[in-house]
């Protein structure tokens, strides 16, 4: 069920059960914590010829989403007509379309539940459709359709996901052939480019509720299919937007060797409290990486963010450390990654969010940035390098 609300949040492999879809406002204020397991996902070689893009990265000049082949189990069990509308809005949209299929699945069973709010009206929440989107103002899931459930296209307010995607001048919530794309539209806006499992994770707000739906995707899907491509992307990828090599814009041959280094763990997993070498987690990483040049900073993010010195945003250069206010308004961070230019930085995300590997700092979907700090002109730092500060 799609709410208005879509913050991030740390997965736990540990605690998979999904909660109810009426709790989700609830439970967004309790999620954020960064757990303890191990996601090991195999580094694959480099191939900028094939990879596709992933945020500001752009490692080929075709981003198209790879549509997989349908299985037969998708081709028995998916109605015929609601088959047709995910193919053509996946191909439409860049979405894979067995994604799309799996949330009408995990919603509706393509809208054939007899419950409240699939073909009229609204269920206890105010989700309505086989899509299952916040459709009443006021309601616990909000009104991310935007305007009525049902309103003539000219009336569409520029709020919202609802469209005429079938265009006979009508937005109907209930209609399949506007709400799959308006679906399509939530997913990428919630950044499913970039991390698919966030994406579905910001539908409705449980862990085991994208379980659920990549389990479906998996099924619909003839051969093998992973929703986290785009994190082995972001691994392997190593230019940007405009096809030049990444990590090679530090200021000073120090800051070089601590973004090189840091980029060289890319593809290991994230473990909470790991110091390396075979795993990290997000301030074990970017201590590390300052180890590597003979500088010892402090342990945890926490300690990281006072240590500084601070750098106003906009000013922040390849070595420097972003900080994310994952636990709410405070004043101090609960994740931290590296800067490695272009917007990017190289991370150690959560357990569940895929292997160390390179990401925007500022995208859909992401903690508020608490800001930046660098800490090679820390005066501490400084003292360590010796002649080498200069």
């Amino acid at each position: 069920m799609i709410s208005l609300f879509a913050g991030p949040a740390a997965r736990n492999a540990d605690t998979g059960a999904a909660v109810t879809r009426l709790a989700i406002a609830v439970g967004l204020f309790l999620l954020g914590a960064i757990v303890v397991g191990v996601v090991i996902v195999p580094l694959t070689a480099l191939n900028p010829g094939i990879i596709s893009s992933v945020g500001a990265l752009q490692c080929t000049s075709d981003g198209a989403t790879d549509q997989a082949e349908s299985s037969g189990y998708a081709e028995d069990s998916i109605p015929e007509d609601y088959l047709d509308l995910y193919r053509s809005v996946g191909e439409e949209k860049d979405v894979p379309w067995n994604v799309l299929a799996s949330v009408g699945q995990a919603e509706s069973d393509h809208g054939r539940w007899p419950g409240a709010g699939i073909t009229e009206g609204h269920n206890d929440a105010g989700a309505a459709g086989p899509m299952q989107f916040g459709a009443l103002d006021g309601s616990a899931a909000g009104n991310s359709w935007g305007g009525e459930p049902v309103m003539d296209a000219d009336d569409r307010p520029e709020e919202g996901y609802g469209q005429d995607g079938n265009g006979d001048g009508t937005v109907s919530v209930y209609d399949p052939a506007d709400a799959i794309p308006a679906a399509a539209d939530y997913l990428l806006a919630h950044g499913a480019q970039e991390d698919m499992d966030e994406a579905i994770f910001a539908y409705n707000h449980s862990w085991g509720y994208v379980d659920e739906v990549t389990s479906w995707a998996d099924r619909y899907a003839e051969g093998d299919f992973e929703t986290s491509g785009s994190v082995q992307r972001a691994v392997n990828c190593e230019l940007d937007d405009e096809g030049e090599p990444i990590s090679l814009l530090a200021s000073s041959d120090l800051a070089q060797d601590v973004v090189e280094w840091a980029m060289d763990q890319r593809g290991k997993p994230y473990v909470w409290s790991a110091t390396g070498p075979d795993a990290f987690d997000c301030s074990g990483l970017t201590q590390g990486a300052y180890g590597s040049i003979g500088v010892s900073i402090p342990r945890v993010s926490q300690d990281q963010w006072a240590f500084g010195p601070k750098i106003p945003e906009g000013e922040e250069q390849p070595g420097d450390l972003v900080f994310f206010d994952v636990n709410g308004p405070g004043g101090t961070p609960g994740h931290v990654g590296m800067v490695v230019g272009d917007g990017l930085m190289v991370e150690a995300w959560c357990t569940d969010c895929g292997p160390i590997a390179t990401r925007e700092y500022d995208a859909p979907g992401r903690s508020a940035i608490l800001g930046f700090t660098r800490p090679l002109e820390h005066p501490d730092v400084k003292a360590q390098l010796g002649d080498r500060a200069q």
